[in-house]
């Protein structure tokens, strides 16, 4: 009954066109290109992030305010919980700002799909997530070039201790799998979350309002009323997964890097 009342009113869903904003300064229209709302957030995150670290460490106390307390616990949390857990006691240190610019760069400009007017996370934009992935990318094997030589991409895609035999096969399966489905999945696992994310937000709100405003139910309205109040636990759901993506993306990074600099010849 329901799914016939909203076909009668021709109800219509929101698109991923209507998260893309039109360009504040266009050019190349034929091709998609310009600076927009996505382009001026990213900008704007890279000013944010660090101005209040700026601002919360321009005074360090011995015992911390609250920002330099969250200012800290932040930095702590990366160093000890990423880079140092995962590059070891001997590399981790001169990863940390790397990696604690990273965490903070995905964080905030996932947030951003959180907060009134703003409302975009920029990665769900799949040029700024393959952007920062080969960025990555291009350091961990520059890392293992640089401590292995070229020797390291015969170190990325020999297993140690595999009989001769099964190379052939193996081999070419290992360059797909670090070489191109590495950095695809990097990228797209953080991409595809957040515009998920971002597109089920954009249809219960536009469901919501329809079933409210334009069906003139009453039985209709009070599900769209039900849409909202659930629409209150769907948003700190999607909190938490803007961190834990932030996070995972980090922590790949870590891991990738760590790989780089420990690869052996057996």
């Amino acid at each position: 009954m329901l799914t016939l009342v909203l076909a009668n009113a021709s109800f219509v869903p929101p698109t991923i066109s209507d998260g893309h904003l039109p360009e504040i300064f266009p050019w190349g229209a034929e091709y998609g290109t310009g600076f927009g709302k996505q382009m001026l957030l990213v900008l704007l995150s890279v000013v944010l992030i660090t101005a209040f670290f700026a601002w919360a460490m321009r005074r360090p106390r011995l015992v911390p305010g609250k920002a330099q307390w969250l200012a800290e616990s932040g930095y702590s949390f990366v160093r000890n919980d990423i880079a140092k857990d995962i590059l070891g006691e001997k590399n981790f240190k001169q990863w940390v700002p790397l990696l604690f610019a990273i965490f903070f760069f995905v964080l905030l400009n996932n947030l951003f799909g959180a907060i009134p007017v703003l409302q975009l996370p920029t990665f769900s934009h799949a040029g700024a997530a393959y952007g920062l992935a080969l960025i990555v990318y291009a350091i961990w094997i520059g890392v293992g070039i640089k401590r292995h030589g070229v020797r390291y991409l015969k170190l990325a895609v020999v297993p140690s201790g595999v009989p001769g035999w099964i190379l052939p096969l193996l081999v070419p399966l290992e360059i797909i799998s670090n070489f191109i489905v590495r950095p695809l999945t990097h990228s797209l696992r953080l991409m595809a979350t957040m515009l998920s994310g971002h597109m089920i937000v954009m249809l219960a709100g536009a469901g919501a309002a329809y079933l409210i405003t334009q069906t003139g139910s009453l039985a209709l309205q009070g599900t769209g009323i039900l849409v909202i109040l659930g629409s209150v636990a769907l948003y700190f759901l999607e909190l938490l997964i803007m961190y834990l993506q932030a996070f995972v993306f980090t922590l790949l990074t870590a891991i990738y890097i760590q790989g780089a600099i420990d690869a052996n010849d057996h």
